[in-house]
């Protein structure tokens, strides 16, 4: 258990460190929102490598503690919003489409910036903000294939990892 714990701690902080580190690229478009997204790499893997639930707990613990850290409660919303609708749709599409993590990937980034518009939307009470969706659209999938690429290499290399450490797991019970 203990062991399991410090796997999580660390993919928290390392979805952290990946959170601040975005913080300091200089990456600006005319259209707010915009985000390279670099933090999801871990969730991607961790819905892989790990199982749905922990995934999702790792993402809500980094969402929370980059927003209290890096940005304001009102941001810390929008993000929670993209976050939880994102995670759902990336968990759904794995359990029951053919899609690979690519694919997974860039549905999760389309579907953060659809849900950080809708709260948007809430917040302003006004669908006129729609018409960024179009770009949002275009920069989710971008975003999101690069994401679910170095995601798939990261998987990759982890699989042997992962199956000595759940061996061993299984070695110790008998």
């Amino acid at each position: 258990m203990s062991k399991k714990v410090a796997v999580y701690g660390m993919l928290v902080a390392l979805a952290f460190l990946l959170s601040y580190v975005e913080t300091l690229i200089p990456f600006s478009f005319t259209i707010p929102g915009i985000k390279l997204g670099l933090a999801n790499l871990v969730v991607i893997v961790s819905l892989y490598c790990l199982d749905a639930k922990s995934a999702f707990a790792i993402s809500m613990v980094r969402i929370l503690l980059a927003g209290l850290t890096f940005s304001s409660l009102s941001i810390m919303l929008y993000s929670l919003g993209g976050g939880i609708l994102s995670f759902l749709c990336m968990a759904l599409a794995k359990r029951f489409t053919s899609l690979g993590i690519t694919g997974v990937s860039v549905l999760g980034g389309v579907t953060h910036n659809l849900g950080q518009l809708l709260v948007a939307i809430l917040v302003v009470r006004t669908g006129s903000l729609m018409y960024y969706f179009p770009a949002l659209l275009i920069a989710g999938t971008v975003a999101g294939t690069l994401i679910g690429l170095l995601g798939g290499l990261v998987t990759v290399r982890l699989r042997p990892f992962l199956e000595q450490e759940k061996q061993e797991r299984k070695a110790e019970k008998d």
